[in-house]
């Protein structure tokens, strides 16, 4: 709002010729964005249903059981001025940002029922939110995309774009829900991701000197879509303020698939998919492998594979089954679990741990994906 009314308020008072600068709208829905989350969600949070526990976690679930859960909700909910206020966007990008909420909305549903909703009901909800996030990025942003060490442009058919975004986009929702589980770990380590895509649509992809330099498709409206992804990392940061160990509130599912699909969003607005494992590696890696052995176990038992826990099985069945089945039962998932359990790590040793590992991959990464063309 405040961009459009730049040209009207200047005639006012010079000054509000900053609200056309990206930068500064950028700085200032971060900075609001935060502020406002940190003051309001404490006194809202009572509001919230309670965390029944995760009974596959380490610590049985015990430590966030009877916090209050689902705070995605409020904090998208409060995030919606600074959204209107700072964010310049079209009608596409109206499309996609519901999106986003609908797939916050579905989590917090979940929180809320009394009955866990199944794998195949959110999935599939997922899957249609992804969709229909796919066709309106389809529309407002077109199918090109650039790849690692290949420097043309491709143009990608439409509807082989909408199916692989709908694709990616429910990977990282799945694969962020995944890694939430130790105070602060899903959200510290979007937050990174956040801050880094939005400088790359900022600084790279959406400056066009920079953007030619480097050999990347520039996109106008890169800019844009950096206020919006930065302006939700300010609300992200002031929800960090309350969820350090030991936490008092609790993201959700509500959270947690709203981060996963605006970092998704975000990638694919940058125009290149590969770029999820440059800003996101670790919660690929902790939450993305989680799924991969979910669905290897599953497709062994529809094989014919024993695919019970080992120790679930007499000594004999043991014996017999498949070293890979044995193979993946050994490592808990997501692996935040197996640290805290099998390596013993502390809650902040895994948080500091992981956050260091992100930190140090996205630049690497980045600079192997970019150069290398």
């Amino acid at each position: 709002m405040l961009y459009w009314l730049a040209s009207y308020l200047t005639t006012l008072w010079g000054p509000f010729r900053l609200f056309s600068s990206h930068l500064m709208l950028l700085a200032a829905g971060t900075l609001a964005g935060g502020l406002v989350v940190w003051s309001f969600l404490p006194r809202l949070w009572n509001l919230l249903p309670t965390d029944r526990g995760k009974i596959l976690a380490a610590d049985k679930g015990m430590k966030s059981a009877g916090k209050p859960t689902g705070a995605g909700l409020l904090i998208s909910l409060l995030v919606i001025p600074v959204l209107a206020l700072f964010v310049p966007m079209g009608r596409w990008e109206l499309g996609v940002v519901a999106c986003l909420y609908l797939s916050m909305l579905s989590g917090y549903l979940d929180d809320r029922s009394s009955l866990p909703w199944g794998e195949f009901k959110k999935g599939l909800l997922d899957l249609m939110v992804a969709l229909l996030a796919a066709y309106f990025l389809f529309k407002g942003q077109g199918t090109d995309v650039w790849l690692p060490f290949y420097k043309q442009t491709l143009h990608v058919p439409p509807a082989l774009y909408i199916l692989g975004a709908a694709a990616l986009l429910w990977f990282t929702m799945n694969a962020t829900n995944c890694s939430d589980g130790v105070d602060g770990l899903a959200g510290s380590l979007t937050l990174l991701s956040l801050f880094a895509l939005a400088g790359l649509l900022y600084g790279v992809v959406g400056y066009r000197p920079v953007s030619d330099y480097l050999l990347i498709p520039h996109n106008p409206d890169g800019a844009r879509w950096a206020i919006l992804v930065a302006s939700m990392a300010g609300s992200l940061a002031g929800y960090l303020w309350h969820n350090a160990e030991p936490s008092r509130v609790l993201m959700g599912d509500a959270g947690s698939r709203l981060l996963g699909m605006l970092v998704g969003v975000a990638v694919l607005v940058a125009g290149n998919p590969f770029l999820i494992v440059v800003v996101s590696p670790v919660v690929l890696v902790n939450g993305g492998t989680g799924l991969f052995k979910l669905i290897l176990l599953r497709a062994f038992r529809r094989i014919g594979f024993d695919v019970r826990p080992p120790h679930m099985l007499t000594q004999d069945a043991a014996a017999k089954q498949s070293p890979l089945v044995k193979a993946l039962h050994s490592i808990r998932f997501p692996l935040h679990d197996h640290c805290r359990k099998n390596m013993r790590w502390s809650n902040a040793q895994v948080l500091m741990r992981f956050v260091l590992i992100q930190s140090f991959l996205t630049p690497l990464l980045f600079v192997i994906l970019v150069k290398i063309r």
